[in-house]
Formats: C-alpha cells, sequence, structure tokens
C-alpha cells in the first residue's frame, strides 16, 4: 500500500517539477524572445553633426570667402576689358594720324615722316568691319595695338606678305577671320594710298610651331597671309588670297 502511494506521488511530483520546468522554459524563452525584438540601442559611425553655433560661422566662412572670389573675378574682367579699350583707343588714335599724314602727303608743309616710318600701311576688309594700321615689324607690344607685317616685301613686288593679328574672341583685330568665305575682299593701301585688292582663296588651321603658310605660296603670285590664333585649340587660323591682277 505505501509503495503504491509512494508511486503515485513520485508522478505528481515529476509531472509538477516537469511543468514547473516547463513554465519556466516558457518564460525564459518569452524574455529572450523580448530582448531579441527589443529595438537595438542606437550605435553609429558617423562623425557627430556641428552644433548650431559653429555651422553659422563656417557658412559666414564660406560666404564671404565667395563674395572675395566673385569680386577678384569682376576686378580681373573689368581690368582685361579696361586693356583692350586702350589698346584699340591706341589703335584708332593711331589710324587717325595716319590718316591725317596722308591727307598732307601732297604738300610741302607735311607731317614728319619719322613718326611713321614703322607702318607698312593700311588693312581693310569691308565684311568684317576691319580696318587698321599695319606695323612694318612684329613685336609683343605693337601687337597688342594694330596688326603687324613679320615676313614679305611690298604688295606691288611678286611674294608673299605675312600679317599676324590677335584674337580676343570679339569684334577687334583678327578676331573674326575665320568667318571670311572664299573671294572674299581683302584691300591693303601703301604708305602712298595705293590701293591693293586681295581675293581669298584658302582657309585653314595649322600647329603653332608649323612655319608652312609663311614659304607656301606660287612665286609668280602677289599673296597676302593672314595669321591669328584658334583660342579653343591653341592652333593658327591661316587665311590665304592673292592679288587681284591689274587689266
Amino acid at each position: 500500500m505505501n509503495q503504491i502511494l509512494d508511486t503515485k506521488l513520485q508522478k505528481n511530483v515529476n509531472q509538477i517539477l516537469y511543468t514547473g520546468a516547463k513554465k519556466n522554459i516558457n518564460q525564459i524563452l518569452k524574455i529572450e524572445d523580448k530582448h531579441d525584438n527589443a529595438t537595438p540601442l542606437p550605435f553609429s559611425t558617423e562623425t557627430p553633426s556641428i552644433p548650431f553655433p559653429k555651422r553659422k560661422i563656417w557658412f559666414k566662412i564660406q560666404f564671404m570667402f565667395s563674395i572675395f572670389i566673385l569680386i577678384i573675378l569682376v576686378l580681373s574682367a573689368n581690368l582685361y576689358l579696361s586693356s583692350l579699350k586702350r589698346q584699340e583707343k591706341l589703335s584708332n588714335d593711331l589710324i587717325a594720324n595716319y590718316n591725317i599724314y596722308r591727307l598732307y602727303s601732297t604738300y610741302k608743309n607735311k607731317p614728319n615722316e619719322e613718326t611713321f616710318q614703322g607702318l607698312f600701311g593700311i588693312i581693310e576688309i569691308p565684311k568684317i568691319n576691319l580696318y587698321y594700321p599695319i606695323f612694318s615689324h612684329l613685336t609683343e607690344d605693337l601687337l597688342k595695338i594694330a596688326p603687324c607685317k613679320f615676313y614679305g616685301d611690298t604688295p606691288d613686288v611678286n611674294g608673299n606678305i605675312c600679317i599676324a593679328g590677335h584674337n580676343y574672341d570679339n569684334s577687334l583685330f583678327f578676331s573674326k577671320l575665320s568667318t571670311l568665305s572664299l573671294n572674299d575682299e581683302i584691300y591693303i593701301f601703301d604708305n602712298d594710298g595705293t590701293q591693293y585688292i586681295y581675293f581669298v582663296y584658302d582657309r585653314y588651321e595649322v600647329e603653332n610651331s608649323d612655319l608652312s603658310p609663311v614659304y607656301n605660296y606660287e612665286k609668280d603670285q602677289k599673296t597676302l597671309t593672314l595669321v591669328t590664333c584658334n583660342n579653343f585649340n591653341s592652333n593658327r587660323i591661316i587665311l590665304k588670297a592673292n592679288q587681284k591682277k591689274l587689266l
């Protein structure tokens, strides 16, 4: 009898222990699930943002620096434009004085010729509204004032007259040379006022070290070669024209 009771008691105890253990396990699993599903603590490797007062100071510095750069750019542009205007004024003054000299050249009391002994003549291209004196030799300073002859003889002699002019990508000097077409007219006036008419027959580009346009001409022709820069690729724009033969 006692043995039967002991056996039942042991089963009850085992059942209670098993049930209790199961409940404990379930509780533990629930707790673990809660921890697993819980939102993790925030953690970031990013640099902490700059506090608002410091950001405000930084923006002010950036703004002032931008204003400073803008002022420098505006001043540089104004200086460049002023320089171009001065050069154009010098050229206009020179051509005006040269025209006065030619006007009085038939009189005995004409101006001193030494003033204009460095001038080769005048170049005029009606299509691009170009009218400038031509210096008889080339230097960087003279090139800023007007086109310069750097090779060749006079227009009445067979050969190749080479004239260089700046390209400022505007309407000054040889800037519009690339807009000329075949058979466009170019006028050269010598110091005596004689007009020589040339017709464009070729236009092309060469590298800045290529001197072939100077020597590329027919020996029995009176050729005119105009040279300027292509500011986009550092090449030279070459315009070739032959003098109209007098009948």
